[in-house]
């Protein structure tokens, strides 16, 4: 899995070096991995009507924003079926990973009954 983070400068650098070029590139990457049978699923996500939600002392406190104690925030991902070196050089090419991080995560097995 490919997840995609970004922040306000992100989307700020991307927006000038042209929107166009960067969904170009997104939409590149997705009929090549549709091609060779790599993409299961993708999508971005949008902040609006996020929230975190967590558990302390029993009650879940709940606050508005994806904002986790992080800077970034998980923008969008792509599921693929294909190699870490494959994924690798995917995460590369998207024009985010210039402006932030791309993690490439392998999924765990699923959970047995």
């Amino acid at each position: 899995m490919l997840l995609i983070y970004g922040n306000t400068e992100t989307w700020d650098a991307l927006d000038q070096e042209g929107i166009e070029a960067v969904y170009a590139v997104h939409r590149a990457i997705l009929a090549e991995t549709r091609a060779n049978g790599e993409l299961l699923a993708a999508d971005g996500l949008t902040v609006e009507n996020a929230r975190v939600v967590q558990v302390k002392d029993g009650v879940p406190a709940v606050t508005d924003g994806p904002f986790s104690e992080s800077k970034e925030v998980l923008a969008g991902y792509y599921l693929l079926d294909c190699t870490l070196e494959r994924a690798t050089e995917l995460a590369a090419r998207l024009p985010e990973a210039r402006h932030s991080p791309i993690e490439v995560r392998a999924l765990t097995d699923p959970f047995e009954e």
